[in-house]
C-alpha cells in the first residue's frame, strides 16, 4: 500500500462548513464573507473589532538553515496550534499563502504536511480567494500608468532610462527577467528596457502585508517609488495618481482569509512575501485579528532565523504592536546531517549559530526536533541532548504523522512558558543602514563584516541624499547559507557579506539590501512539478504537493 501524501490526506479529510469554523473561532455569522463552503474572508467590521480586542499570546516558528526540501516550519506551525487546542486552549495558526510559481516548480505548495495541514489544500495552493491575482493586477496597473504617463507627454519629466518599477506575474518564468517594451514606436509607447518580478517579490505584496488599515495601505501604495526624473528626484505612485485605484483593487485582498486545520480548528492564511527577497511573514492584519480571537497564535517566518526571524523582529513586530512570547526553532536530523556532511555533532554548529542569534532578543527559545519517518530514536535523542546541552529546552515533535497529538508535548512546553517581555532589538531603529547591516552580519550570520560594491556605494550615497538611509533594512540573500554564498554550509566563519545594490521599498517601509546572486524572478527546473499535475472529469486534482 502506498504511503499517504499531503494531497491524499487532504482529499480524504472531511471539511467542516466555514460557518462552523467561524463559530469555533468566536466570529459572528455577519463577521465573515464566505467564499464557497470552506473558505471565507473577515468583514471590515470584524477586522476593526479584533484589532481593538484584548490580545492573546504569540509564538514565532522559525528554523535552522534548510535543505532544498525545507524542514517543515509550516507543518510544525499548524501542528503546534493543533496541539495547543488539544490542551484546551483557544489557538490558531496564521501562515502565508503559497505562490503559484513554487507550486509548479520544485518546492511545491505551502499548506503544511500530513496530518498538520491547513485546508482546503488544493484551493489554498492555487487561486484561493484571489489575493495574488489582485496583487498582480494592482502592481501591473501601476506599471501601465507609468508607461501611459510617458506616452502622454511625460509632465513629470520622468527619465525612461530610470523607470525602476517592473511588471509582475505569479509564475517562474526566467525569460521575463529582462525585457524590452514599447517596440513599434508611435501608439505602442516609449521603447525602453524593463523586467518582471514574481508576485511574492512585488513591493505591493510586502506593502499589503504590513498595512494596518485600508487608509494606511493607500498611503503606503502612494509612497512606492516608480522611477526618477532627469534631475534624479524620485517619482512615486501618487505622482502618477495610481494609489487610489491600486487600493481599490486590493480592498478585498487585504482582508484575512479564514480556513481550517486538518483537525477542524480555525486558521488564517494570508499574504505571501518571499523571505529571501522581502520579509517572509503572513500579514500584520491577520496576526492582529488572530490575537484578538485566541489565547495563542502560532505564526511562522520564512526560511531560517537569519532571514525570516530577524525580519520579523525588526520589520514586522513593530507593525503588529506585540512581541512574541516564545520562538520555536525547527530542527531536523536531515538538515543537521546535511550541514555536518553526515555527522550530527558537527552539523549541530548550524543549530547553535541560530540559537545564539535568537537568544539575543530576550525571548524564550524552544527547539522542536521535527521527526521524519526515517529518523531513528538514537538520532532524535542525540539532537535533543545537543540542544539541551546548549541551554535550550528541546522536544521531539511529529506533526506530519501525528497531527496535534504529535505536537502535544511541544505544546505543553510552550504553554508553560512565562509571558514574554518586549523584544530587545539588535540595532537602533534609526541607525544608518551601514550600521544595521554590520550588526546583522556579525550578530545574526556570524560573519566578520560587510563590503559594498562600487554600485552599492553609489546607491547608498543616493539614499543618504534622499534622507532614506535610516529606514529599516531588509536583506535579500540566499536561504541556503548563513553567508551570502549558498555553497557555505553549517556555521561558516571568517567571511564578509558583499552587498551589490540597495533598492528602496518605500511603500513597504524598508530598504532592500541585496547580497549575492539573488533573482526576483525564478525559473522552472528541467522537470518542474507541473509535469505530474492533472485534473480528472470530476475535477479531482492529482500531482499537487
Amino acid at each position: 500500500m502506498a504511503s499517504p501524501t499531503n494531497l491524499s490526506i487532504a482529499q480524504e479529510s472531511e471539511l467542516l462548513p466555514i460557518s462552523e469554523i467561524a463559530d469555533r473561532a468566536g466570529l459572528a455569522p455577519d463577521e465573515i464573507d464566505p467564499y464557497g463552503r470552506t473558505k471565507a474572508k473577515l468583514t471590515f467590521s470584524a477586522i476593526q473589532r479584533l484589532q481593538k480586542a484584548d490580545r492573546g499570546r504569540l509564538v514565532l516558528v522559525t528554523a535552522i538553515t534548510p535543505t532544498p526540501a525545507g524542514e517543515g516550519k509550516t507543518t510544525v506551525t499548524v501542528g503546534l496550534a493543533q496541539g495547543l487546542r488539544r490542551l484546551g486552549l483557544a489557538a490558531m495558526p496564521a501562515v502565508r499563502e503559497p505562490a503559484l510559481g513554487p507550486v509548479f516548480g520544485i518546492k511545491g505548495g505551502a499548506t503544511g504536511g500530513g496530518y498538520s495541514q491547513v485546508l482546503p489544500m488544493e484551493d489554498i495552493n492555487l487561486f484561493f480567494t484571489g489575493d495574488f491575482p489582485a496583487i498582480s493586477a494592482a502592481h501591473n496597473l501601476l506599471s501601465a500608468m507609468v508607461d501611459s504617463h510617458l506616452h502622454h507627454g511625460n509632465k513629470l519629466d520622468m527619465d525612461p532610462a530610470w523607470v525602476t518599477w517592473p511588471r509582475t506575474v505569479d509564475m517562474n518564468d526566467r525569460a521575463l527577467r529582462q525585457i524590452v517594451i514599447g517596440l513599434g514606436a508611435g501608439a505602442h509607447g516609449v521603447a525602453r528596457e524593463s523586467s518582471f518580478v514574481i508576485t511574492p517579490a512585488s513591493e505591493v505584496m510586502a506593502t499589503l502585508c504590513l498595512a494596518n488599515s485600508l487608509p494606511d495601505l493607500q498611503t503606503r501604495l502612494g509612497r512606492i517609488m516608480v522611477g526618477m526624473n532627469r534631475s534624479r528626484t524620485p517619482i512615486h505612485a501618487k505622482d502618477v495618481e495610481a494609489d487610489g485605484a491600486m487600493a481599490m483593487l486590493l480592498r478585498d485582498a487585504w482582508r484575512p482569509n479564514l480556513v481550517q486545520t486538518r483537525e477542524g480548528g480555525p486558521a488564517f492564511v494570508h499574504g505571501g512575501p518571499f523571505a529571501n527577497i522581502a520579509h517572509g511573514c503572513s500579514s500584520v492584519v491577520a496576526t492582529q485579528c488572530a490575537l484578538g480571537l485566541c489565547d495563542w497564535v502560532v505564526t511562522e517566518a520564512g526560511f531560517a532565523s537569519d532571514l525570516g526571524a530577524e525580519k520579523f523582529m525588526h520589520l514586522v513586530r513593530p507593525e503588529i504592536g506585540q512581541s512574541p512570547d516564545a520562538v520555536v526553532l525547527v530542527v531536523t536530523v536531515r538538515a543537521v546531517r546535511h550541514h555536518g556532511d553526515g555527522d550530527l555533532a558537527a552539523g549541530f554548529a548550524n543549530v547553535e549559530r541560530h540559537l545564539n542569534h535568537l537568544k539575543q532578543y530576550g525571548v524564550p527559545v524552544v527547539v522542536a526536533v521535527n521527526k521524519f519517518k526515517d529518523d531513528t530514536d538514537a538520532e532524535l535523542d542525540a539532537l535533543r541532548g545537543l540542544s539541551q546541552a546548549a541551554g535550550v529546552m528541546a522536544v521531539v515533535a511529529d506533526p506530519w504523522n501525528g497531527g496535534g497529538a504529535g505536537c502535544e508535548a511541544l505544546a505543553e512546553v510552550v504553554a508553560g512558558l512565562p509571558r514574554g517581555t518586549e523584544v530587545s532589538r539588535l540595532y537602533a531603529a534609526d541607525a544608518p543602514i551601514r550600521e544595521k547591516l554590520q550588526t546583522i552580519v556579525t550578530k545574526v550570520y556570524g560573519g566578520d563584516g560587510i563590503r559594498l560594491t562600487a554600485h552599492a556605494t553609489r546607491r547608498l550615497a543616493w539614499l543618504e541624499k534622499q534622507g532614506l538611509d535610516t529606514m529599516p533594512v531588509c536583506v535579500a540573500k540566499t536561504q541556503s547559507s548563513l553567508s551570502d554564498q549558498g555553497s557555505l554550509k553549517n556555521a561558516p566563519t571568517g567571511f564578509m557579506v558583499e552587498f551589490s545594490d540597495f533598492r528602496p521599498s518605500i511603500g513597504a517601509g524598508f530598504v532592500v539590501a541585496i547580497a549575492g546572486d539573488i533573482m526576483l524572478m525564478p525559473g522552472l527546473g528541467k522537470r518542474p512539478a507541473a509535469v505530474d499535475m492533472s485534473v480528472d472529469a470530476d475535477g479531482q486534482v492529482s500531482g499537487l504537493h
